[in-house]
């Protein structure tokens, strides 16, 4: 099992920027890939960005340049930093973490992210 907690959403001005974190906790040594999803009321949970445990990542088109995800293994940590915002960017923001030997991924409960125009 592992226990993922997100923080660090609110509300921002188009323009502005937001740093989200994600703790993982519980069997933390077989995480492998650590990524960031959102969803908005309607549309189908989406790829933001996602990174390797050997620090590959990749991005959504729509946040390419914008966005950038980074990953502390030692410190069980994974952020997003999120510049140059759009109110398009306004959704529910998850964390996910995909377990060696587990079919399902994991999810955190999320964090509202609103962008303001």
């Amino acid at each position: 099992q592992v226990q993922l907690v997100e923080s660090g959403g609110g509300l921002v001005q188009a323009g502005g920027s937001l740093r989200l974190s994600c703790t993982a906790s519980g069997n933390i040594l077989s995480i492998r890939t650590m990524g960031w999803y959102r969803q908005t009321p309607g549309i189908q949970r989406e790829l933001v960005a996602r990174v390797t445990s050997g620090g590959l990542t990749n991005y959504a088109d729509s946040v390419k340049g914008r966005f950038t995800i980074s990953r502390n293994n030692a410190r069980n940590l994974l952020y997003l930093q999120m510049n140059s915002m759009k109110p398009e960017d306004t959704s529910v923001y998850y964390c996910r973490a995909d377990v060696r030997g587990v079919i399902d991924p994991f999810w955190g409960q999320g964090t509202q992210v609103t962008v303001s125009s």
